[in-house]
This record gives C-alpha cells, sequence and structure tokens, in this order.
C-alpha cells in the first residue's frame, strides 16, 4: 500500500490487510487560521478564526468523554457505507477500545460519527461516539449518544448510548477523530449568518482542497450550532428491500429539523486519497433530546457557529468494503 507523505507520495506501508495508514499533510494552526477565514467569509457574513486553548470539553455544554482535542491527532474511516447499502452486512460490527490500538494510540480520545451496535440497540441508528478508551491502566469513559426511529409514533429517540447499552460497539461504518484527548491549541472558529450554498463543514473542507491541492488534510473536532435550526436525518431499521439509489436511500432515511444548541462531532478530509474514503461525516447531540447526522443550516439568516478542530498527522483505513 502505498503510503502518502506531507510532501507527496514517498513510499509503501506494511500493516494487516485490512489497515491501510497515509501521513498527513499538517499546516500549522496559524495557516490553518487564515486558510479556513479566507473560505469561510465567502460563505458566511461575518468569520472569525483564530489560536486558542481548548476550552475544557468535560463542561458544559459539551460533556464529553475528554477534556481536550490534542495529543498525537489521527482519523480513521471505518467500514463504509457499502456495508449499509444495498442491504446491510450485519456481521459489520467493530469497537472503539480496538480501534484505539489499531491506530495505534491504545487509551486515546474517540469521537466522531457512525452507526450504532444494532445488536446493542435493537435497531438499526445513528451513533456519536465519544469514548475515552480503555488503556493505560485506566477503564473507558463512554459519553455516546445515539439516536433512533421510534416505530410507534415516526419520531427520534436520543438516548445515552454508553451509560443506557454499556457498550463501545459500533456497526457497519464510523469516521473518527483520535487524540490523546489533552488540552492545548485548537483553531477556533466562528461562523454567522450563511450567505452561500455550502454547509459549515464542507465550506471548511473545500477551502482546504482548494488551497492544499494534492497534498491531503484531515481535520476533526466539534463544533456547536448555537442559534438556528439544521435539516439532520436519524436512520429507521434496516430496509427489508434493497436500496440501490439516491431516491430509494433518501426515502428510507428519516429527516426532521432540529434546533440550537446542538453540539457536532465532525470529521473532514480534504479530498479522498485512493482509499474510498467518506470526506466528510457529522452527527450532533444535545441536552434538549435531539440529534444525529447533520446535512445543513435552515435558518441560514440566524444560524451561528462555534467550532473547535485540529489537523490530524495519520489517517487509517480500517476495513476498506471491497465493493463500492
Amino acid at each position: 500500500m502505498r503510503l502518502l507523505g506531507r510532501f507527496g507520495w514517498t513510499g509503501y506501508v506494511a500493516m494487516a490487510a485490512s489497515i491501510e495508514k497515509s501521513v498527513l499533510h499538517v499546516p500549522s494552526l496559524e495557516e490553518l487560521c487564515e486558510v479556513l477565514q479566507d473560505g469561510l467569509k465567502r460563505n458566511f457574513a461575518e468569520v472569525q478564526v483564530s489560536v486558542v486553548d481548548c476550552p475544557d470539553l468535560t463542561q458544559e455544554p459539551f460533556i464529553f468523554a475528554a477534556a481536550g482535542l490534542c495529543g498525537n491527532p489521527r482519523v480513521a474511516d471505518v467500514g463504509g457505507v457499502s456495508h449499509l447499502l444495498p442491504l446491510p452486512q450485519t456481521d459489520k460490527i467493530y469497537n472503539l477500545n480496538t480501534i484505539a490500538k489499531e491506530v495505534e494510540l491504545p487509551g486515546a480520545f474517540v469521537l466522531g460519527a457512525g452507526a450504532a451496535s444494532f445488536k446493542a440497540v435493537g435497531v438499526n441508528a445513528e451513533l456519536m461516539p465519544n469514548v475515552f478508551t480503555r488503556g493505560n491502566g485506566k477503564p473507558e469513559v463512554n459519553h455516546s449518544y445515539s439516536a433512533k426511529i421510534d416505530p410507534a409514533t415516526g419520531g427520534f429517540i436520543l438516548e445515552k448510548y454508553g451509560e443506557k447499552y454499556k457498550t463501545c460497539d459500533f456497526a457497519l461504518l464510523a469516521n473518527l477523530y483520535i487524540s490523546e484527548g489533552r488540552p492545548g491549541k485548537v483553531v477556533e472558529v466562528r461562523s454567522c449568518r450563511r450567505t452561500g450554498e455550502s454547509n459549515f463543514v464542507s465550506c471548511m473542507r473545500e477551502t482546504l482542497a482548494k488551497r492544499f491541492g494534492d497534498k491531503p488534510v484531515a481535520m476533526g473536532g466539534t463544533f456547536l450550532i448555537q442559534k438556528g435550526k439544521a435539516k439532520i436525518h436519524v436512520m429507521p431499521d434496516f430496509s427489508p428491500c434493497p436500496l440501490n439509489s439516491d431516491e430509494e436511500l433518501n426515502n428510507w432515511l428519516k429527516f426532521f429539523d432540529m434546533g440550537a444548541p446542538l453540539i457536532c462531532q465532525s470529521v473532514f478530509v480534504s479530498h479522498d486519497l485512493g482509499f474510498d474514503l467518506r470526506v466528510e461525516h457529522t452527527h450532533c447531540f444535545s441536552h434538549h433530546g435531539e440529534g444525529g447526522h447533520y446535512h445543513y443550516d435552515t435558518t441560514p439568516d440566524t444560524v451561528e457557529y462555534l467550532g473547535y478542530f485540529l489537523p490530524a498527522d495519520y489517517l487509517y483505513r480500517i476495513d476498506r468494503p471491497k465493493k463500492t
């Protein structure tokens, strides 16, 4: 497997057949501030990007499993949509403690977006993984959330996944930001009143792609939708019929308008490295019972975003689907 270095293709990496690793381009935080400021101001009326100390993420409104985003950051793309569509591959169950070891950072803090273990929940569901994994003599701390469809009402149910189901398992797919969970310097992004067509995450990703070209840059972290509403989907239980088109997929998914404040967990990569990557993926939860997969804000005139992000050093592609 080719290894992508910070300045181009540099050689090969020897890892297990199901794990592919790539070195990423890591701009300075100051350069990222300049790049994101320029890109976001084309899509939002008010933008401020700066280097700050990461707030204590164990405190409100986040209540995360770790205090920060820093320390050997990396991202992992596990499984993929091809494990869900056209029919689910129900043997695809993963564990976040194992993933931390596979990305060579046991005992790491993991957050991101994925699919909950249907074996734990009883049905297919969205997952907002937020776990300080087991390692270095310490037990896991699981602050994950999940969102599922209530078959009786057609509405959604947000649950404290780690607390209720007491598992670090997930199914089918996930996009994860992984670090030591330490405090430190991060990129703070404030954006208000969307004037363009791209959502908050897409705008940042597209900006990175334009600036850095074939040098891959991946970022992860968290952001708040402080004001406004967003289009969010929640997957229902698995479809008994194959989903073979975007139209069939969108008819199966359940879409909702959810309101601030929403706490989002996001991973994005400037472009695919030839690994069949999902280049952006964001899930959100709240303390008022709403959450799921973020698409875009539906109140551009009033929306306010506040985010904290870091660039990753490495990308791991784990269990890439054989068919896409």
